[in-house]
């Protein structure tokens, strides 16, 4: 069976996660999760105030608010890394960066293009077009 017949996408809105499900949300260094998914985070899956970086809770942090796309990748690898140890676990990735930090899915998703192979990651369906179309996929 080819990767593609296979492959989700994380939902638009994700209000529950099953036991073993991580939210992936965009933070800042701060850790002050005050709206858009770090709100959703902080409020249903146990993102910590003041902890800006990393797994917490039913959820993951990636820092989107400290500069350009460049200050964002290490902590995007850091990310795929930790996802490809936690096999047992399925990451939910959101628009990270695309809401109140302002990028566009176009700056962000080829930050993913690793995570695309990881059969326990989920992407937005905008990231997931736009890292197949960098590398000519259908």
């Amino acid at each position: 069976m080819a990767q593609d017949e296979n492959l989700k996408y994380t939902p638009e809105n994700i209000t529950s996660l099953g036991k073993d499900d991580i939210f992936v949300f965009g933070s800042n260094l701060a850790g002050i999760h005050a709206g858009g998914a770090a709100r959703v985070a902080y409020e249903r899956f146990g993102a910590i105030m003041g902890q800006g970086v990393g797994i917490q809770g039913q959820s993951y942090a990636i820092p989107t608010m400290q500069g350009g796309v460049d200050t964002i990748k290490p902590y995007v690898d850091e990310f795929i890394a930790l996802a490809r140890e936690w096999d047992q676990n399925t990451f939910y990735v959101t628009r990270i960066g695309c809401g109140i930090a302002g990028f566009t899915d176009e700056e962000i998703a080829p930050l993913f293009a690793e995570a695309l192979e990881l059969y326990n990651v989920r992407l937005p369906e905008s990231f997931v077009k736009i890292i197949r179309s960098n590398k000519n996929l259908k």
